[in-house]
């Protein structure tokens, strides 16, 4: 028999720069007392082993990365719990400190005696309740409870001092513009007054000033505050004003004082002849220059003749004292009357005369008839008005309207 040979398989000749590829076969060599062994560890077991290998370490990198992880989550979650057993503590503590306040609120208000019981039963129960609860949770201590339910209810005497207190300062805004707005309308009025009284003063002086017209004209003038004297004295004392605003102090103090010019204007006036001596008449004869009833040429007339029916009244306009009642040549039956501050009126051709000599009058009293005694062409009024002894138009007085 010929004997086979085994063939062995013939490598490919590897040339020096070619590139092998990365899972090329591999073989170990160990050698141990002098002899070598040969461990080839071919493509596909490189494969696997460098599985195996990638395996390995990426479960290693996973493992601890997770790890790493649910450390942290673990953390933030005891923190969340410890603030849930915080939160629920002060809940608790906050309710117990809530209801000794209301208890005590209620004890304190003329309530319904039956409701407050009521309430407070049903408010034992709950905190019963609520004191179980604390009681089975070990996380809950009593001493702490109570710390808490004491500090709760400090922070909430607090807080109802700190809402009161807002609650003041809003009353008490609301309360300053209303404020406002009454000194605002204070001011109005105030103001509607001064310009009232202003008007007043300022009408009063418009009859001074219509007056001394005709007395210019002989030059004359006559000052309404010549008798006037700012005579004061008194010991001081000063007012305790509540007033703060100058704006209405100063209105007040301009009213003050056109309050007084009215009165003083009104007592001056109240002492001059001014308005119609008689309530019905026509101006016949005007003041001045004027040809005369009986002879027809020129001739000075010191008065003005009002036409008028015999027998109506003839009224003192200015308080006075009668200074003459009689006959006078021209003039007829005449009356006389001294108003003071130099002013004289003269009323002539009387029907009849119902004062006499030295009688005090007042003002509009009737002193008589309107006539035609004297040098007179029919009834009427022969009215003067003197001042200082110098006869002036009497027109202006009799226009004149009082205040």
């Amino acid at each position: 028999m010929k004997r086979k040979h085994s063939q062995t398989p013939i490598k490919k000749p590897t040339y020096h720069g070619e590139k092998a590829p990365f899972f090329s076969p591999k073989e170990i060599i160990f050698r141990s007392n002098g002899r070598a062994r040969v461990l080839r560890i071919s493509p596909k077991m490189q494969v696997i082993i460098f599985v195996l290998f990638m395996a390995v370490a990426g479960w290693s990198f996973y493992s601890y990365h997770f790890y790493t992880r649910s450390g942290s989550i673990i953390n933030r979650k005891d923190m969340e719990l410890d603030m849930a057993k915080d939160a629920y503590v002060n809940l608790i503590a906050d309710f117990m400190a809530l209801h000794e306040n209301v208890d005590n609120i209620l004890n304190q208000k003329h309530l319904d005696s039956q409701e407050v019981e009521d309430y407070k039963k049903k408010a034992t129960v709950f905190e019963d309740k609520i004191k179980n609860i604390a009681s089975s949770a070990d996380f809950v201590d009593e001493n702490t409870l109570d710390q808490k339910k004491d500090l709760s209810a400090v922070i909430l005497q607090r807080d109802v001092v700190a809402s009161e207190r807002d609650e003041l300062k809003k009353q008490m805004a609301q309360m300053e513009e209303k404020l406002q707005e009454i000194n605002n309308a204070q001011l109005d009025v105030f103001e509607k007054l001064r310009v009232i009284s202003s008007k007043e003063v300022d009408k009063l002086r418009s009859i001074f000033s219509e007056i001394n017209v005709p007395l210019k004209k002989h030059g004359l003038y006559f000052n309404p505050l010549a008798n006037k004297r700012d005579s004061k004295g008194g010991i001081y004392i000063p007012e305790k004003s509540v007033i703060n605003d100058k704006r209405i102090i100063d209105k007040i103090s301009q009213i003050y004082k056109n309050v007084d010019d009215v009165e003083y204007y009104r007592q001056i006036a109240a002492r001059l002849p001014l308005g119609k001596p008689v309530w019905s008449y026509w101006v016949t004869s005007h003041y001045g220059t004027r040809n005369d009833p009986f002879k027809g040429s020129k001739a000075t007339h010191k008065g003005v003749d009002l036409a008028s029916r015999t027998g109506n009244k003839i009224e003192v306009k200015a308080p006075g004292k009668v200074v003459r009642a009689e006959w006078v040549n021209g003039y007829g039956n005449m009356v006389m009357i001294d108003h003071g501050n130099g002013f004289e009126t003269k009323y002539a051709h009387m029907n009849k005369i119902y004062v006499k000599k030295g009688q005090t009058v007042k003002f509009n009293e009737v002193i008589g008839e309107v006539g035609s005694t004297g040098r007179s062409t029919g009834p009427h009024l022969h009215y003067e008005v003197v001042y200082h002894g110098v006869s002036v138009n009497p027109m202006p007085f009799i226009q004149a309207k009082r205040s």
